[in-house]
């Protein structure tokens, strides 16, 4: 028998949109979150049920039949927000690419069509599948009829038929509506039996049958004062049970040969998932190449430079490699195992260069760096830092091999958008050019890992010629809208560059004493075993003090201490719980305190070594471009930018991290207090302007303008109270947030706060002109012309705005001066490689560089570290650099 699947499109809609905690918000502040969920949930119809037919019904403004009759009827419902109201005309527009049917009749609810449909589907011979989050519907299940009831927003179903509802409830799908006819539906505002709640409902039904034959036979019911309520509330109930019960002989027309699920509107579907950023939905349409054809299974998508025309060239290990001359722009991908921990193997490498396709065929590397050295090309790729990474790994840096950049798509996108987080070559494909490029480990699964041994190098071949056409067409639609959104700057003179020297110090490495290392994870593993030990003497037994659930029980149980709200799961005992309470007990500080040890000794002992190289004794870290949205640069495997350094044990571990060799010492310079000094610039305070520049103790100055005495006269708390505020500013902080960090009143706190912004009106002129600037245009910019897209200013929730009014105040600040670095990372990279130095920039943290020196360059170096980044741009304040040495990291500081 054939399937159709009945949707009810507000329910349903309704229901994943309220099922997402946080809220999806395009760049052009659409929310999508309903949507998005609504599609995943036809997904799992389609999957689990596999309809061949499918309609969708909705709910029209027009007052109903129902409303006639009872003008209460849904009053005091509340009102859908803006923000999911804009979607329902998104979705029918989705369904009708789609070609999917969509119903709906002034004076009528959807239940109504939705039960008519299911009515007509089973006197054709279909067996209908009813989808919705309202228990409404359970009245339509029959024997053919299944209602399906979502569960947890749109994740899970329960299905009804006829004998699942006699099993769950002990009536018929038919006396489902007497039962609501008797309890009334709060939701609808639909009376009922005042008096009459689930029990006595269900009770009445069983032993009646119905609302009629309950009311023919009054004097049966017992106890009398229920049987008072019924005859007192006939009418009542007789009214309620017919405005429960779902017409299903609307007059609608079905011609069900409309309903059959077929070929979408492909054109269409691209253009709005690409608006609403649905690039898993994107994805999911497949549209892909085929030798270098545009794809037949969606016509009329083709992509814009046509390669088929392209000689594909493959060189089998160096053969020939000698006889190809290439220059300019030259496409790039590297296959190899992206490794820090051992040597890392280029397998093959594709190029694409004025016409003519190479593919690579495991190289004699040697000969072959050596050849790509002498090409006088500009590289474009996807993620070069990892092709970068590689070549330097097979010695391209001692052929003095200049890696000139001309593209990345990967970057590109990331400064279009900062905020998405996937920035695959498969999903910008999709978006861009409705063009499918497999993920390379989704490939690499399919195909196995590379083999010279196993000849699969036709597929490698095929499948770089696939990333070297996506590169090659991406490039010019994301040049124009570089161009357009004038991030020239930013993309080509910060973020480009780049590449290079974060390759580098992905090459380069910091190295590690293994033995400190273990000596320190050794002193760590006593102090949590005695601290584990005064732990338990406090509780009175041991226990395990990793489990939330046996800690909470001698916290709150054992120790009466007061708790949080307890759930099926116990206590919470989250580190905000603890530190509230942590003066009314001992034990709480000891258990925060072997929290912060464990979680260092896991993450920073055992979770380090294994990442440390056998060959050279260094880790070899991962630096990201594309990772934060305010433009910093991000650290993984291992995170050397988390390692806690305010705690003195965080801080001892960083001695075990030091120079290359004996004849080398660490050298680092941090910036001083760049953030304030690029509110000072870009908010134009002259106050605060002239303090830096004169060389002052900021905060003492602060403190003094805002109070109105001299800076001699500045206490330490008082000078304390400016820094929590210059700081705070930054960050939008609240007078709540102030109180609770300097621990005084908030009435005090929000009376220096408006002080300061009254002796500071330029920063407070600038803070708010940032929030309104974000409110039209929906971003804000740094000094680099960098945007962040900021969706929660927009947002109709207060909290959700308020975090979108932080965003819109910090990101200006937070992003320039990650641009600054950024530009003073490159500086000191091209200085030292200029001066070809033997020293090496190996790692950027914050505000700080550091470069592994040479003693016979320390001088050179120590110039030109502290020059190059107090250069790195022009403000109306110095810049300052700190300048510092040592024979490993901890010495730095």
């Amino acid at each position: 028998m054939k399937k159709i699947a009945i949707i009810d499109g507000n329910s349903l809609i309704n229901r994943a949109y309220y099922a997402m905690r946080n809220p999806m918000i395009t760049r052009d502040g659409i929310f999508t979150q309903g949507i998005f969920g609504f599609l995943n949930m036809m997904d799992k119809i389609k999957r689990d049920y596999e309809p061949e037919y499918m309609a969708v019904a909705f709910d029209m403004k027009a007052p109903t039949f129902r409303h006639k009759e009872y003008d209460q009827y849904k009053a005091g419902r509340k009102k859908m927000p803006p923000e999911l109201a804009m979607q329902i005309p998104l979705l029918k527009d989705i369904l009708a690419a789609m070609n999917v049917k969509q119903l709906e009749l002034e004076g009528f609810e959807a239940d109504d069509i939705i039960g008519t449909i299911a009515r007509k589907a089973e006197e054709d011979g279909l067996e209908p599948y009813i989808i919705t989050g309202d228990k409404d519907e359970l009245q339509l299940a029959s024997d053919k009829t299944r209602v399906i009831i979502t569960k947890k927003g749109v994740s899970e179903f329960e299905i009804y038929d006829r004998r699942a509802m006699i099993e769950k409830y002990g009536f018929t799908p038919q006396q489902f509506i007497d039962y609501k006819g008797l309890m009334g539906d709060q939701s609808d505002n639909i009376p009922g039996v005042p008096g009459v709640g689930d029990k006595t409902a269900t009770k009445l039904i069983l032993e009646f049958g119905s609302v009629e034959n309950l009311l023919a036979n009054t004097e049966d019911i017992t106890p009398k004062g229920l049987k008072k309520k019924i005859e007192d509330n006939a009418q009542l109930a007789v009214m309620s049970k017919r405005l429960a019960t779902i017409n299903t002989n609307v007059p609608v027309g079905i011609d069900f040969d409309e309903f059959i699920l077929g070929e979408p509107d492909y054109d269409a579907l691209v253009a709005i998932y690409t608006k609403l950023e649905f690039n898993k939905f994107l994805k999911k349409l497949n549209i892909g190449r085929e030798g270098g054809q545009s794809s037949g299974a969606v016509e009329g998508h083709t992509i814009s430079v046509d390669t088929s025309s392209y000689e594909r060239i493959l060189v089998n290990s160096g053969e020939k490699m000698n006889d190809i001359s290439l220059s300019g722009e030259t496409i790039i991908k590297v296959f190899g195992d992206y490794n820090h921990l051992g040597t890392v193997a280029i397998e093959g490498v594709a190029m694409m260069n004025g016409g003519k396709y190479y593919y690579f065929d495991y190289p004699k590397l040697d000969d072959f760096v050596r050849w790509l050295a002498d090409q006088d090309i500009s590289m474009t790729g996807h993620g070069l830092k990892r092709d970068y990474f590689m070549l330097m790994c097979h010695d391209a840096l001692s052929c003095e091999m200049s890696f000139a950049t001309s593209f990345d798509t990967m970057i590109a996108q990331y400064v279009l958008d900062s905020g998405r987080s996937n920035y695959s070559l498969t999903a910008i494909a999709n978006e861009y050019l409705h063009f499918t490029v497999k993920d390379e480990t989704e490939f690499q699964e399919a195909n196995g890992q590379m083999d010279m041994f196993d000849d699969n190098s036709q597929a490698y071949m095929d499948y770089g010629f696939d990333i070297c056409t996506a590169v090659l067409n991406l490039v010019e639609v994301q040049q124009q809208r570089i161009k357009d959104e004038q991030l020239d700057d930013v993309f080509y003179s910060v973020e480009l560059p780049l590449i290079e020297v974060m390759a580098s110090m992905e090459y380069e490495g910091f190295k590690v004493d293994r033995g400190t290392l273990m000596d320190f994870g050794r002193e760590l593993s006593q102090k949590i075993d005695e601290i584990s030990a005064r732990v338990f003497d406090m509780a009175g037994e041991t226990f395990n003090l990793n489990s939330p659930f046996q800690l909470g029980d001698i916290l709150f149980e054992k120790l009466g201490l007061p708790a949080g709200k307890k759930t099926k799961r116990g206590y919470s005992t989250s580190a905000d719980i603890l530190e509230r309470i942590k003066d009314k007990h001992p034990i709480v500080p000891a258990v925060l305190e072997y929290r912060t040890l464990s979680k260092l000794k896991s993450t920073y002992i055992d979770g380090l070594i294994p990442l440390i190289n056998e060959n050279d004794g260094k880790v070899h870290a991962h630096f990201n471009q594309t990772v934060t949205t305010t433009g910093r640069i991000s650290c993984t495997e291992p995170n050397l930018q988390n390692i806690p350094v305010r705690q003195e044990m965080g801080r001892q571990l960083r001695k075990a991290f030091i120079p290359d060799s004996d004849n080398c010492v660490l050298v680092g310079a941090d910036y001083s207090q760049i953030e304030l000094r690029v509110l000072a610039h870009m908010s134009g305070d002259e106050a605060l302007i002239d303090a830096f520049n004169r060389g002052e103790d900021i905060h003492r100055a602060t403190a003094a303008n805002v109070l109105g005495v001299p800076e001699s006269e500045i206490t330490i708390e008082e000078r304390s109270r400016a820094k929590a505020v210059n700081f705070g500013v930054i960050y939008g902080m609240s007078s709540f947030g102030l109180s609770s960090e300097l621990n005084i009143t908030r009435k005090d706190a929000e009376e220096y706060i408006d002080t300061y912004f009254r002796k500071h009106t330029a920063v407070k002129a600038f803070m708010d002109g940032q929030v309104e600037s974000c409110r039209e245009k929906g971003y804000v910019t740094t000094i680099m012309g960098r945007k962040r897209y900021i969706k929660e200013i927009k947002a109709s929730g207060y909290m959700v705005r308020q975090v979108g009014e932080r965003l819109a105040m910090n990101t200006p600040i937070q992003g320039s001066a990650a641009d600054i670095i950024k530009i003073a990372m490159i500086k000191v990279y091209n200085a030292i490689k200029s001066g070809k130095l033997k020293s090496s920039l190996i790692l950027q943290v914050h505000d700080e560089l550091i470069i592994n020196t040479y003693e016979d360059e320390r001088e050179e170096i120590e110039k030109l570290l502290v020059e190059n980044m107090e250069s790195a741009y022009d403000m109306k304040v110095k810049l300052k650099a700190d300048l510092n040495e040592g024979c490993n990291w901890y010495e730095l500081k």
